[in-house]
């Protein structure tokens, strides 16, 4: 899943190091797929969680919840929601989907249950064949009833997430593991079907084109949701005002200032729900709204609207003394990693060696500081592309450059590499925003690192963080290194390496295209759940060994600020953002 914004994470403040998911040693009874029962990051699941969810003890209803943040909000239309914010707004909130997540105050993180679908899921004996039976009772925010064909209507729309198809931003999965994958879907070709969803009463059953043991993971998603028949129009107006089957409806919502209000919706019945709570009467979102510093002073000072105000923007560095002693601070782990992606179809990335290099210049301690983190505290050093707490993530960890993901670079190491490869000079050109302060600090330490090394930096400049986000994914930008967050879709490493490492990857951006690796990817996925995770690492280790496509940048956290009057923040550590659908405000 993407980071909400790089322009987020660039503010981070981790301050633990823990995990971001994991399992224990029991397996879970029905539905679970061999997933555990104990553990974080939504390794826990419960798939007979009973609804109405249990009420949060000393909970009040009514109020306006602000949300303030600086990152934006990208497509907010639910076949497409693919950015950490997005997800869990529509999730916890407005739609509906097979599963989903909630808290388990208990165990202090997230678990996934039932939400449309009675149950988890029932699969055949190989995983290519998943049903899921469908509540009665679901009613759309006009009083009338999501149908089987809503179902059905709106799992098919994510076959339309694809480079050139009506959702270019969202995720693949069911073009990837669901039979008929070549399907352009019902937007880019109507006249087409994938022919792998059938319908009995209330079953719905789809079909796989090889095994996908984490169909219940995905099924968590928006996009694994219902679609009116009025989405099938124009596709930019319905992401402007999504149809709600949650808590709560869109009451307006302005893409070009990312200013969204959600007032209540009526015909949700908690009653059909066994994750969602609605304490607050409406939520009012403003999330780009430029300096984080100032963001983080007016909710430190706990003023006015500020104390029924919270932000799912990491606080800055020079907030942090004052953030810790207030006692509003939500911390917790965050299941992300920050990549620099070379461009391994560029001529001057061919040879391994020269990225490695690259690696080894690299000014970790002096880039993260520039972009007002700090080393250790608000960003995590790392050397593997999964981050702590993921299943089958090595243990100790391995380092292919020797420098631990930190410290200042080595720059006649680099140097001498680039002279023995006979690659000095060696272009690296990269984007950076030119209206953040922070990220022209940034780019003058990576030139500075870079030019000692013996590489040729050539930074361009990008007016703001939408431009810079646009161009990240455009695989013809005229750049060969590129800046961009990532975090788990779900606890498994088949939500890291067949996204980014994978030749059809969606967000393979260092372009890795490797015939070994796209089999040992397709292999590890078909295997059980529980089997999975040690061949996750060692495929972990051998990207990085022998391709070292990405520089690891750090590992983040979560630290979030909440003004007094807010109740029932915890940690949504699947989603690196607070645990939207259970605030409530102290009255």
């Amino acid at each position: 899943m993407r980071l909400r914004s790089l322009l987020a994470a660039t503010s981070v403040a981790a301050i633990a190091v823990v995990a971001a998911c994991g399992g224990g040693s029991d397996e879970s009874s029905s539905g679970d797929q061999g997933f555990q029962e104990g553990g974080s990051g939504g390794g826990i699941m419960n798939a007979n969680a009973p609804a109405p969810a249990p009420a949060i003890d000393g909970a009040q209803k009514g109020g306006t919840v602000d949300v303030w943040g600086t990152s934006g909000l990208q497509s907010m239309h639910p076949t497409e929601a693919y950015f950490t914010n997005t997800t869990s707004i529509l999730s916890n909130m407005v739609t509906r989907s097979l599963t989903q997540y909630m808290w388990n105050d208990q165990k202090q993180a997230m678990e996934l249950v039932p939400d449309l679908a009675t149950d988890l899921g029932q699969h055949n004996a190989d995983f290519t064949e998943w049903t899921f039976t469908i509540r009665d009772g679901i009613k759309w925010q006009d009083g009338s009833d999501v149908t089987m064909d809503d179902m059905v209507r709106g799992i098919k729309a994510s076959f339309d997430n694809f480079a050139e198809g009506a959702f270019p931003n969202g995720a693949q999965y069911s073009k990837t593991y669901f039979k008929g994958g070549s399907w352009k879907g019902p937007f880019t070709d109507p006249s087409g079907d994938c022919n792998c969803i059938s319908v009995d009463g209330r079953d719905i059953t789809i079909q796989m084109s090889r095994p996908f043991p984490d169909m219940p993971f995905w099924g968590s998603f928006p996009a694994m949701g219902p679609l009116p028949k009025q989405a099938m129009g124009d596709v930019a107006a319905y992401g402007t005002n999504p149809w709600s089957t949650g808590p709560y409806k869109f009451q307006s919502f302005d893409p070009g200032t990312s200013r969204l209000v959600l007032v209540r919706n009526e015909f949700w019945d908690p009653n059909t729900d066994p994750g969602r709570h609605a304490y607050p009467d409406e939520w009012d979102f403003d999330v780009d709204r430029g300096d984080p510093t100032v963001l983080d002073r007016t909710l430190l000072e706990d003023q006015g609207d500020a104390q029924t105000t919270l932000s799912y923007d990491n606080i800055q560095q020079s907030s942090r003394d004052q953030a810790e002693s207030s006692g509003r601070l939500l911390t917790g782990p965050a299941p992300c990693t920050i990549f620099w992606y070379m461009d391994t179809r560029a001529p001057e990335w061919q040879d391994v060696e020269v990225r490695k290099a690259l690696g080894t210049a690299w000014n970790f301690d002096d880039e993260m500081l520039a972009s007002g983190l700090a080393v250790g505290l608000t960003a995590v050093p790392g050397t593997m592309i999964m981050p702590p707490g993921l299943p089958g993530r090595k243990d100790p960890p391995f380092d292919v450059i020797g420098n631990g993901g930190q410290g200042t670079g080595d720059p006649q190491k680099a140097h001498d590499m680039l002279e023995q490869a006979g690659a000095l000079n060696t272009p690296v050109s990269f984007m950076y925003d030119a209206s953040d302060p922070n990220a022209v600090d940034r780019k003058n330490v990576i030139v500075k690192a870079l030019s000692e090394a013996g590489f040729d930096p050539q930074p361009r400049a990008v007016p703001n963080a939408d431009k810079e986000d646009e161009l990240t994914q455009d695989p013809n930008a005229p750049v060969n290194l590129r800046y961009l967050g990532w975090c788990s879709d779900w606890p498994s490493g088949s939500s890291w390496f067949g996204p980014n490492f994978s030749s059809d990857g969606c967000c393979n951006y260092s372009y890795l295209s490797v015939p070994k690796i796209d089999q040992k990817i397709k292999e590890i996925e078909s295997m059980p759940a529980e089997e999975q995770a040690p061949h996750w690492g060692d495929l972990d280790k051998e990207i990085m060994t022998d391709y070292y496509p990405v520089i690891i940048d750090y590992y983040t956290a979560d630290a979030f600020l909440h003004g007094s009057k807010i109740g029932g923040m915890n940690n949504d550590e699947v989603r690196a953002m607070p645990t939207l659908g259970d605030i409530w405000i102290k009255q």
